[in-house]
């Protein structure tokens, strides 16, 4: 359970990320919410998974979702340059997401 709650809050970080660009330097109400919330959300699922989880363990993970998450994000949705060392780079962070979680 712990660590499906720890993806959860990596998927919010990514939601956390998209509304802290679309903001506009928080200068549009409602993705400057969107960015509050999601990072309530996002920090409070990590700290929930934190209860089971080794922290150091969980938190690469957390973070690695949310990077390659919103490294994705960014190439779909935000029109970010997409390459072929970059998606390799986003597969590697992936492949040790995967790594720490049949490790632990």
């Amino acid at each position: 359970m712990a660590w499906i709650v720890l993806v959860l809050a990596g998927v919010f970080e990514v939601a956390m990320a998209l509304s802290l660009k679309l903001s506009n330097g928080f200068s549009s109400v409602w993705w400057a919410l969107s960015f509050f919330v999601t990072a309530v959300l996002s920090f409070g699922l990590l700290s929930y998974a934190l209860r089971t989880l080794e922290v150091g363990t969980a938190y690469a993970v957390w973070t690695g979702v949310g990077a390659a998450g919103t490294a994705v994000l960014g190439m779909i949705a935000m029109g970010d340059q997409v390459s072929l060392p970059r998606l390799i780079s986003i597969a590697l962070i992936l492949m040790g997401v995967v790594g720490l979680r049949l490790l632990a």
